[in-house]
């Protein structure tokens, strides 16, 4: 399973900004839980509105949220602790519809464009010569 941070259109990651934030000891809890993730083990993931929340059972409660596109990759969005759910999952799924946005504007921007026809490096040659 691919595992890809969610970076905003302007540059900045809610997730990565999270992470940076915790102290090494929760730091390494969620690696741990974004290698389970890595390996397919979604068993403490609880899924809702199309988006997940991996729950580590550790200190204060801490939760990653994330979606599945397709069956092998999982977008991490936000992360936050117990008392901070209800908002953390409000972001998440802001994130979400924001992700699904950009991906259907691309897949139009794809299929809008038209392939350029092949060119030929050589010269026609006039008959006769």
């Amino acid at each position: 399973m691919q595992i890809q941070v969610y970076v905003r259109e302007d540059g900045s990651s809610p997730f990565q900004d999270w992470v940076r934030g915790l102290d090494p000891a929760a730091l390494l809890r969620v690696s741990t839980a974004q290698a389970r993730l890595g390996l397919g083990n979604t068993s403490n993931v609880k899924w809702f509105d199309g988006i997940g929340e991996f729950k580590i059972n550790w200190g204060p409660g801490y939760r990653i949220y994330l979606a599945q596109d397709g069956k092998d990759l999982i977008i991490l969005f936000a992360g936050g602790t117990k008392k901070t759910q209800q908002s953390d999952i409000a972001e998440a799924l802001a994130l979400y519809q924001e992700y699904q946005h950009r991906k259907q504007q691309a897949q139009q921007e794809t299929a809008t464009k038209a392939p350029e026809a092949p060119r030929s490096n050589r010269k026609k040659r006039k008959k006769g010569k």
